[in-house]
């Protein structure tokens, strides 16, 4: 698709409620794809994949393939950021949806260590660079896709759908596991029944697909393509006139993304392993968790349209530390209801935090690398607070105890507070016509 195709496209603006669940479908199916890698790597790629090593070290690996994704998101950011900034934001997010799908669907396919060796953990390491590669142009172009046709005073709001996807997505995940745990013996989990989701996941994608391709370009991205104020080198033009931008707003995003990886990944591990509770349990506790992450998300975007985006975001990185503080207090064995009540206040602080930061990033950048910007500030935010979190803060509670862990998470806060400082108020902002 070029731009003269783009400007010749239906000027008729896009319906509200086609915008919203197009930006919600997408990062619904986004996170279900992550989530479900994510669980598979404690729960089932250790045995599958990584045999030749022990428990331990089993884990260990897969949970670095887990990181290779978020090594590939800034890659993804660049690709998929030059198209959306040059030939427009709907074809780029269908093109990212399709990659991260058929991605996905074929880790459900591949053979395992047992028929192919070495080849196995390798072709897992490809599929997971080629997700990383689509989730890197998906999550800012849904953003972008909400807010450039949201109305004024409503961005805040509008920017909140998409970050939605996160815990539907998580619970669509966790129930996948958690229902085929309870439907078949661990022994058929183990062999074929872990590929179910990710084989299913092909559904949603369709889905997507369907919605997307019924969408106009955003009203932000045909005035730059009128004015023909398009950016040659989007990725250029983001690093050396818009440095200090990047830098920031990939700072700022950080805390968001530690805290996440606690509260999902890490705590998943730890609570199967060194706290001894069953993978059922330990989901069906994160599961009604996530009811809270969702709740805290439209009610953190309602603050940032009262009182900004950087008072709300600044404030949510203070009670994250404040959380950090409190973690090895809540986090401890025998005990389901305090661990059910950590995961509550864990994921609602959660849902505080990830509620604003998309349109916090959306709007620090100019319409004409704004998807560019935006994707390379989040995923570069990504390898710095998750790629290696859960590795980094598994390691920190087996050498130093659960309370360095709670050290790492206000560590993290702190560097995304300071960062928000730094940042201008976009509130009464008219971001859309800066291209």
């Amino acid at each position: 698709m070029d731009t003269s195709s783009t400007m010749s496209e239906n000027t008729q603006p896009n319906s509200k409620a086609r915008v919203l669940i197009a930006s919600l479908v997408g990062t619904t199916i986004e996170f279900f794809d992550f989530y479900i890698y994510a669980t598979a790597a404690v729960l089932v790629f250790p045995h599958l994949f990584f045999p030749a090593s022990s428990g331990g070290a089993a884990t260990l690996q897969s949970l670095a393939v887990f990181a290779v994704a978020f090594i590939a998101r800034p890659v993804g950011a660049a690709v998929f950021g030059h198209l959306g900034d040059r030939i427009g934001r709907k074809s780029t997010l269908v093109a990212a949806l399709l990659l991260m799908g058929i991605s996905t669907v074929c880790i459900g396919l591949l053979p395992t260590y047992e028929q192919i060796g070495i080849f196995a953990p390798l072709c897992l390491v490809l599929c997971r660079f080629g997700q990383g590669l689509g989730l890197g142009g998906e999550w800012s172009g849904a953003v972008l896709l909400a807010t450039e046709n949201a109305p004024e005073g409503k961005r805040a709001w509008y920017g909140m759908f998409p970050q939605l996807g996160a815990p539907i997505g998580f619970v669509l995940a966790a129930g996948s596991f958690l229902l085929l745990g309870a439907v078949m013996s661990n022994e058929n989990f183990l062999q074929w029944g872990w590929r179910i989701p990710f084989i299913a996941s092909s559904l949603l994608v369709f889905v997507g697909l369907y919605i997307r391709l019924k969408l106009h370009e955003t009203p932000a991205f045909k005035r730059v393509l009128n004015k023909q104020k398009e950016a040659n080198i989007p990725f250029k033009e983001v690093f050396t006139k818009h440095s200090v931008t990047l830098l920031v707003g990939t700072l700022s995003a950080v805390c968001t993304f530690v805290l996440f990886y606690m509260m999902t990944v890490f705590a998943l591990n730890w609570g199967t392993t060194a706290l001894g509770y069953t993978r059922g349990d330990f989901l069906k506790m994160q599961l009604f968790a996530t009811i809270f992450f969702a709740a805290f998300i439209p009610l953190s975007a309602l603050l940032a349209e009262k009182i900004g985006r950087k008072t709300t975001s600044a404030a949510m990185c203070v009670l994250t530390a404040v959380f950090g503080l409190a973690f090895p207090y809540l986090f401890v064995a025998n005990n389901p209801v305090l661990i059910t009540v950590f995961l509550c206040i864990g994921l609602a602080i959660m849902g505080c935090t990830y509620g604003p930061i998309g349109t916090v990033l959306s709007e620090i950048f100019p319409t004409s690398v704004r998807y560019t910007g935006s994707a390379l500030a989040f995923n570069l935010a990504g390898i710095l607070g998750a790629s290696f979190a859960p590795l980094i803060a598994s390691d920190l509670a087996k050498n130093y105890g659960i309370y360095a862990v709670g050290y790492y998470i206000i560590a993290a806060a702190t560097i995304s507070f300071i960062a928000f400082l730094c940042m201008r108020e976009t509130k009464n902002v008219d971001v859309n016509n800066q291209v």
